[in-house]
């Protein structure tokens, strides 16, 4: 426990500081709530103008709406970008002390990282619950609202997926950071990144409406873990041994990235030049 206790301290410190910035979350609701609505308008006119394709489709415009949502909701808990506070460090030559201080460097930067995107993403998601899941029916609009798991064992399935996509969150947030400190600057590493997750998490669209061919791949590449794999627990598509094997591909992703995360960080602290003064 005693070993635990600075890493804890770091996460609930990071977290408790960026709960502060009120303002940035329901800036960040707003935004979300306007695509999440355009989204939405656009599933439902597909629904309603291929019938054919609809029937077909393995999910129903339920729970894509519901899905369009928790994405909306969740956006901030991908790691969309680095970690500006490692990003800065870096920049600024800070990261030294981090590497003089009597804890593992990379545990503690993976604890901010958590925090960082949790506190983020916890106001937006309790807005969007309260807006698409509670005002949305009662000014007549069900039928595009946010609505809950459809039995308590996918309830129990999605409450249990969401820790596990924080934490491939936080490792894959690592990745980033790493090449951060490799090659000194945010900038590109943001740029690549931020497309791919948005695409291939299926923040874009559910990864179960693409083709046939490509949805066995899209299931089981790390991005997937991250919002998909949660979604579609949280709206039934996934269930029974299908979503056992969506939590097992969560863990192995995990504990895969943190595995190349701490080689890939020992090769770039061995070789890290400090800037800054």
């Amino acid at each position: 426990m005693n070993a635990a206790r600075p890493y804890l301290a770091a996460f609930s410190s990071r977290f408790l500081l960026m709960l502060q910035y009120r303002a940035a979350a329901v800036a960040g609701f707003a935004t979300q709530c306007w695509w999440g609505a355009i989204k939405v308008m656009i599933y439902a006119a597909f629904f309603a103008a291929t019938p054919t394709a609809a029937a077909a489709s393995p999910m129903t415009l339920p729970q894509v709406i519901t899905y369009t949502w928790l994405a909306q909701a969740l956006l901030a808990l991908t790691p969309w970008s680095a970690d500006p506070e490692v990003a800065l460090s870096v920049r600024t030559g800070s990261v030294a002390y981090d590497r003089l201080r009597p804890v593992d460097t990379y545990s503690l930067w993976y604890v901010r990282g958590a925090a960082w995107m949790a506190s983020r993403a916890l106001p937006r998601a309790a807005l969007m619950l309260l807006g698409a899941g509670l005002i949305l029916p009662l000014i007549g609009l069900s039928d595009w609202a946010w609505r809950p798991p459809p039995t308590l064992a996918a309830a129990a399935a999605f409450a249990v997926s969401l820790p596990l996509a924080l934490a491939l969150s936080a490792a894959f947030l690592m990745i980033v950071n790493i090449i951060v400190a490799a090659t000194l600057t945010d900038r590109g590493v943001n740029v690549l990144f931020n497309s791919l997750i948005i695409v291939f998490s299926g923040n874009l669209l559910p990864l179960a409406l693409y083709p046939d061919w490509a949805r066995t791949a899209l299931l089981v590449q790390p991005f997937a873990g991250m919002m998909d794999i949660p979604l579609r627990l949280y709206v039934g598509q996934l269930s029974g041994t299908g979503a056992l094997a969506g939590l097992g591909l969560q863990a192995f992703w995990t504990v895969a990235l943190i595995l190349l995360g701490r080689w890939a960080m020992d090769r770039v602290m061995r070789r890290l030049e400090v800037q800054g003064g």
